[in-house]
């Protein structure tokens, strides 16, 4: 597999910045023709570099105000348990598995900081949580979306 130029790269950003835009107004936005931007848009979805289009609704943003993320290190082998109870929780949209100090964090987001400081409560107290830190997402920018 090749790696990507930079027309592929820019066709990414343009996605990422409005993935509903049209062949022509990608084309017209990189200078490219329009039968260009498709093949391109083509090829990189055949080599599994777009893997899918998704869309942000105002629920997404404004039912959960207060977003965090929180970094879980876990004691003895109770990831797979530990995740299970995670993602069974309403408040928690993410569980990603990482490297480092961290076993985990989960991205989680709640209507209020009292809401939030539950949750930190009952993630704390589940069986094989050994510590946490969770820090709150003031403002959030997308890559390539201006």
């Amino acid at each position: 597999m090749s790696e990507l130029d930079d027309t592929d790269l820019a066709l990414i950003a343009e996605l990422r910045r409005d993935g509903r835009a049209g062949w022509s107004d990608l084309a017209d936005r990189l200078g490219l023709a329009r039968a260009t931007v498709r093949a391109r848009l083509e090829r990189l979805q055949a080599r599994g570099e777009v893997v899918g289009f998704t869309v942000l609704t105002r629920s997404d943003v404004g039912a959960m105000p207060v977003r965090a993320l929180m970094m879980v290190a876990l004691e003895g082998r109770g990831q797979e348990k530990i995740t299970a109870r995670l993602t069974g929780l309403p408040e928690v949209s993410a569980v990603h598995s990482t490297n480092g100090r961290w076993d985990m964090i989960a991205e989680i987001g709640t209507r209020t900081l009292e809401e939030l400081d539950q949750l930190i409560l009952k993630v704390r107290n589940l069986d094989g949580v050994l510590a946490s830190e969770t820090n709150l997402l003031l403002s959030t920018r997308r890559a390539g979306r201006r």
